[in-house]
């Protein structure tokens, strides 16, 4: 079933929801396929689908300047909290271990 044009501007505001994130200067290109990509295409649903995977080939994401796995620095100072000695006495139940070591018996 070949679809009219009509029909592919029952599916316009698909095309101009999905060719909003994409580069400006990728947007007529998405549209001109998208438009011969729906040749054929019998509804909402696999129009979606076929449009998808159009849209896949037209999006690039912004690079991540982050480094991934690594905690977020807002500046670049060291941290005071984390360069200097705790405060505070120690706890007695730490070093229990140790303690007990060289005891006798």
């Amino acid at each position: 079933m070949a679809t009219s044009p009509s029909q592919i501007s029952d599916f316009d505001p698909l095309i101009s929801r999905l060719s909003a994130p994409l580069e400006p200067g990728d947007r007529a290109a998405f549209r001109a396929a998208a438009e011969s990509a729906l040749v054929g295409c019998s509804g909402e649903g696999v129009a979606y689908r076929t449009l998808r995977d159009v849209w896949r080939t037209f999006f690039h994401p912004p690079p991540d300047d982050l480094r991934a796995g690594q905690p977020r620095r807002l500046g670049s100072r060291p941290s005071k909290l984390a360069s200097l000695e705790p405060i505070g006495a120690p706890d007695p139940r730490e070093g229990g271990r140790e303690r007990r070591q060289f005891q006798a018996g």
